[in-house]
């Protein structure tokens, strides 16, 4: 392998098979390559693309994202998923818009709210042409295969060993093109299922290709089996209007308005005895899957008379919207399920 360039046969074939028409590769533009890669966080690329230009027309620049409410932003990533990223970009693009230049280190980028080193490294390479260094999961895969690595990569000081042999390959000259070139071999070939091995430019040196062990690698950590809760999700309906909590910033759909989910059932009863809500017979259930968990909402169905709204409203902090209304406002994909749902009823 001496003589072998791992840096100069990857960008042979990115000059040829790599993805070059993405909307956020775009020249001194780190706003947009920052929004994508924190959309791309978890999220695969053909999913983040139907979100992409729909957030950069409406906050077009970082300025317009800073000065933005959350309430603004939140219905444009509504279905996105782990919202804890919308809120991380819109605190962080505050701070850009009141220092009013973006950061030009590495360091800096780190400062900002949700942003660690493998970001940075994409934010200084790919968003400032800078060198930087990356470590997403296509990086992590095509190393590990390309060396055989078969440690746990999730225990720290493995990843630090892989970081030091990401940044030995990672080359001065062409950096963000680089930068580009591991991330699509890993997202195109260098896939998790089923590599492409017969395409890659990388098969004659990768040890795990010439070892069999391509399938096999990166090591997964057996993974437990995801623990079901159950809760009740309820629709309090006054006329075409439902009844709509939005939902505290930190934790699960944090910020989106959301129908009331109780888990307790003695709360439930208590709601109900308090307001004096009579339940109306519904079977709809609702499952909606987390990283951690998955959540069975079975929905509780109660009519109130347009007297009672205000009571409600007050007491359970909520307001009163149609369910067009509420999308508008952006709410979690499982609310949009039980909408679909009861539409078809």
């Amino acid at each position: 392998m001496s003589d072998f360039s791992f840096s100069d046969a990857l960008l042979t074939w990115f000059d040829q098979h790599g993805r070059h028409d993405l909307p956020w590769q775009v020249a001194d533009d780190p706003y947009k390559v920052w929004v994508s890669e924190i959309m791309l966080q978890q999220t695969q690329v053909k999913t983040v693309l139907q979100y992409f230009d729909r957030f950069i027309q409406r906050f077009p620049t970082v300025n317009d994202l800073g000065q933005a409410s959350w309430d603004d932003v939140a219905p444009f990533w509504a279905g996105l998923g782990y919202y804890a990223r919308a809120r991380n970009l819109h605190k962080a693009a505050a701070i850009i818009h009141q220092q009013g230049k973006f950061p030009a280190t590495l360091e800096q980028w780190i400062e900002l709210p949700g942003i660690g080193r493998s970001t940075a490294g994409a934010l200084m390479s790919l968003g400032l042409r800078q060198y930087g260094v990356i470590m997403d999961g296509n990086v992590k895969r095509v190393l590990a295969r390309f060396f055989a690595i078969e440690d746990d990569l999730s225990k720290p000081q493995h990843e630090r060993a892989l970081w030091k042999i990401a940044e030995d390959l990672c080359p001065e000259q062409r950096n963000h093109d680089y930068t580009q070139a591991i991330m699509d071999l890993g997202a195109t070939v260098c896939t998790p299922k089923k590599p492409l091995c017969l395409y890659c430019p990388m098969q004659q040196h990768c040890q795990a290709y010439q070892q069999g062990l391509e399938q096999e690698l990166p090591f997964k950590k057996t993974k437990k089996p995801v623990p079901v809760k159950t809760a009740s999700v309820v629709v309090i309906q006054s006329g075409e209007e439902w009844f709509w909590q939005q939902r505290e910033a930190h934790g699960l759909w944090g910020g989106l308005y959301c129908l009331p989910i109780i888990e307790s059932a003695t709360e439930l009863q208590q709601i109900e005895q308090h307001f004096k809500l009579q339940a109306q017979v519904s079977s709809l259930q609702i499952s909606h899957s987390f990283t951690h968990f998955t959540w069975l909402l079975d929905e509780k169905m109660f009519h109130v008379e347009h007297d009672q709204k205000e009571q409600l409203s007050l007491e359970l902090n909520g307001i009163w919207l149609t369910p067009e209304s509420a999308i508008a406002k952006g709410i979690p994909t499982a609310m949009k399920k039980l909408i679909t749902a009861k539409q078809k009823t």
